[in-house]
C-alpha cells in the first residue's frame, strides 16, 4: 500500500470542519492557524495510523509532529480528502513524542 500520508506535496490547502475547529481550540487552545503552521515547518515528522486504517473502511488517518511558527510542538492527526488536509485533532505533544521529535531535530541537518 502506498502510503499517502508520506507526499503532501500535491495538496492544496485544509479542510475544516467547524466542530473540530472548536473541539481543538476548546480542549487544547489551539487555533486552526495555529495548527496548519505545523505542515510548513520543518522539522516534520509524518506517519500513517495503520492501526487505524486496518479497523476503518472509510479512510487513512495520518499523524504528524511538528511545531507551529512560535515553536509550540504539536501532534496533529488528518486524513486526506481529495487535495486537502483534513485535521480530525490537535494537541501538544506528549512527552514521549517530544522525545522522538527532539532526536528527529537533532538528526536534521535543519534546526528551525
Amino acid at each position: 500500500m502506498d502510503d499517502p500520508c508520506m507526499d503532501l506535496s500535491q495538496l492544496v490547502g485544509f479542510e475544516w470542519d467547524e466542530a473540530n475547529q472548536y473541539k481543538n481550540e476548546q480542549k487544547h487552545g489551539g487555533h486552526w492557524s495555529e495548527i496548519e503552521e505545523v505542515f510548513f515547518n520543518r522539522p516534520l515528522l509524518l506517519q500513517a495510523d495503520i492501526h487505524h486504517f486496518t479497523h476503518s473502511t472509510h479512510e487513512l488517518r495520518c499523524f504528524v509532529l511538528g511545531k507551529t511558527d512560535a515553536g509550540r510542538q504539536m501532534m496533529v492527526v488528518f486524513t486526506i480528502g481529495g487535495q486537502r488536509i483534513r485535521v480530525i485533532s490537535a494537541r501538544p505533544m506528549s512527552r514521549k513524542e517530544r522525545a522522538i521529535y527532539e532526536q528527529a531535530q537533532a538528526n536534521s541537518n535543519l534546526s528551525g
